[in-house]
């Protein structure tokens, strides 16, 4: 399930961080149930030594300017957020359409549009082509010679990018707790980058920290619940921080 939420600034321009997906993510948390937002935040769904939020959101949309690191969206923004718990959505379209303005970025906003957005076919099992919306980021851990810990981003050009993104499937379908076999189910799955340039590698921040993502088109084969998962929370990791959204751009036919 999907929604998307359209703010208009009550001064006519929205001047943000050019890196505001921290700024985006406390909006979406202050804008729901305080409770459902605390055990969020705090818990989560888990599955061993890993939580997760299962939500996603992309990246603001609009006409902007960026300048000075500062991006100004000159109408107004829209962005999408998606849960695959509908409580989450229900929570932050009620909490939007009852309050008169909204604060994003310490700028005050109208809400000019929460809507519902219709759902896309997809056909499991058959090739899907898929629109990052945000970067989709993959990495691992790896110990270095001095013995700190050092973060390898995966390219989507890399064996290691597919089976990360799977992988990451799989544990959600366990921290969900689905009565079904995502090793077995998800054996012939792959996500494999379509028409993907060296253009679409972003490199962020999210509070401090050095993140790789990449935008893009992806093929993906995997059976139907799971192609709908991965829609509704996220590929790769990082999703509750504005990584790994994805739009449904075409089912099986070459573009």
């Amino acid at each position: 399930m999907r929604l998307k939420v359209a703010l208009l600034p009550e001064d006519g321009i929205l001047c943000l961080p050019l890196q505001y997906n921290s700024t985006l993510q406390g909006f979406i948390y202050a804008n729901l149930d305080r409770a459902l937002s605390g055990w969020l935040h705090e818990e989560g769904h888990a599955y061993e030594k890993r939580r997760f939020k299962l939500f996603v959101f992309s990246r603001l949309f609009g006409k902007r300017e960026i300048s000075k690191g500062k991006v100004r969206f000159l109408r107004g923004a829209h962005f999408y957020l998606s849960s695959a718990d509908p409580d989450v959505l229900c929570s932050l379209g009620e909490h939007l359409l009852r309050k008169p303005s909204v604060e994003l970025g310490r700028r005050s906003c109208l809400v000019e549009e929460v809507a519902v957005e219709p759902e896309p076919e997809m056909n499991g099992g058959k090739p899907v082509i898929v629109r990052a919306l945000s970067p989709i980021t993959a990495y691992t851990t790896l110990a270095a010679p001095d013995g700190k810990k050092k973060t390898y981003y995966y390219s989507p050009y890399e064996e290691e990018w597919s089976k990360s993104l799977v992988d990451n499937i799989k544990r959600k379908v366990l921290a969900l707790g689905w009565d079904t076999d995502p090793e077995e189910d998800l054996k012939e799955a792959s996500i494999r980058p379509y028409r993907v340039r060296s253009a679409d590698q972003k490199v962020l921040r999210f509070k401090g920290t050095v993140v790789k993502g990449w935008m893009g088109l992806y093929e993906l084969r995997m059976p139907r619940p799971y192609l709908q998962l991965a829609y509704d929370t996220g590929l790769g990791s990082k999703n509750s921080q504005g990584f790994g959204m994805i739009a449904i751009a075409s089912n099986g036919r070459k573009r």
